[in-house]
């Protein structure tokens, strides 16, 4: 079948309306007619080929929602007209030690990115959720149980909410615990909101003092201007775990020194360009760690949704039509939208 889509030919065009196959279901097959689908900074970076091995056409897009609109002989788990999601992963190995423990994302084969990974349809690599339809195999397609009226919103919890939600879990965020958020904006407002939905003593780390009353308000106990050297030092030796969302190049050794024994500072934004190589004694004198996190296999994903839908979690968003992607994108690069950009697919005929 070919539907509309929305993706670049090339790294120095812009993104435009396009056609594009998708396969007709096969027995383990879910078709699924996407609603919205929301913008990451990850979209931006591979159709503009900033990160290496970009494929064209691309159609980005991995932060998709919608309703199943038809399924294969041997789905069980699905139905026409559930409501649905699909994330970063479409496939994996499904037969390593990471896919046999639900691990997909940390696949030793590697995973099959939602765009931009091999595949045996047509044209050769997948293309993602920048369209009206889908097909995924049942195994990565996930339920969604937020009310219709939130499903827009629901989007982003794909990528920004398991992003941040992983880690906190791995890492034990909950109650008697602290925990930082460095960085509001799309994956730190969903860390706010997912670490004091858990119980978590949630402290926000900002650059920006005008961000106060709005960290408070997704669920921060407090707010620090990381800028102030008082108030990094009033922290001092004091956090459990900080969840660290930046995507550009700073120290390191500001957080770590805010950790207690045995400590984590996790790192989910990743930079165009390495961070400054942090202190090792820092890091000996209280057996602390610096660490990453990668979103999170099918189950835990699923589970993230199911908890998000019970506490009425969803993400921050500014819904856009399909043909203002282009301009959505520079004011990504100029962190002008709170928080997340999400594609009404509605808007492409």
């Amino acid at each position: 079948m070919t539907v509309k889509a929305y993706g670049a030919h090339a790294a120095d065009q812009p993104v435009v309306a396009m056609d594009i196959p998708r396969r007709d279901p096969g027995p383990r097959d879910v078709q699924i007619e996407i609603a919205y689908c929301g913008v990451c900074h990850s979209d931006l970076h591979t159709v503009r080929s900033e990160w290496p091995g970009t494929l064209y056409p691309c159609v980005p897009g991995h932060e998709i929602v919608g309703r199943v609109g038809a399924v294969g002989a041997e789905v069980t788990g699905f139905k026409p007209g559930d409501l649905v999601g699909v994330g970063c992963l479409v496939d994996s190995c499904r037969h390593c030690a990471s896919c046999d423990e639900g691990l997909e994302q940390y696949c030793t084969n590697g995973f099959v990115g939602t765009y931009n990974g091999p595949t045996a349809d047509a044209p050769g690599h997948t293309l993602g959720g920048y369209a009206q339809r889908i097909v995924v195999d049942q195994r990565f397609v996930l339920h969604i149980r937020h009310p219709e009226s939130q499903l827009a919103a629901v989007a982003p919890l794909l990528c920004a909410g398991i992003t941040t939600y992983s880690p906190l879990r791995h890492w034990g965020a909950g109650p008697g615990k602290k925990v930082g958020i460095v960085g509001i904006g799309g994956l730190g407002h969903m860390g706010i909101k997912i670490a004091h939905a858990l119980g978590a003593r949630v402290v926000a780390f900002t650059t920006s003092e005008s961000k106060r009353a709005e960290a408070h308000a997704l669920g921060a106990d407090e707010v620090v201007n990381s800028k102030d050297p008082t108030q990094m030092q009033a922290h001092a030796g004091s956090f459990d775990f900080i969840l660290n969302t930046v995507a550009a190049p700073h120290v390191l050794d500001a957080y770590t020194a805010l950790l207690k024994r045995d400590g984590t500072l996790c790192l989910v934004g990743a930079p165009a360009s390495p961070h400054p190589s942090p202190s090792v004694m820092g890091l000996i004198f209280g057996r602390k760690a610096i660490a990453g996190s990668l979103i999170g296999g099918l189950p835990e994903t699923q589970e993230m949704l199911d908890f998000c839908a019970e506490h009425g979690i969803v993400a921050d968003i500014e819904m856009i039509r399909a043909d203002d992607i282009e301009a959505a994108y520079e004011r990504m690069l100029r962190s002008d939208v709170k928080y997340r950009f999400v594609i009404d697919t509605a808007s492409m005929g």
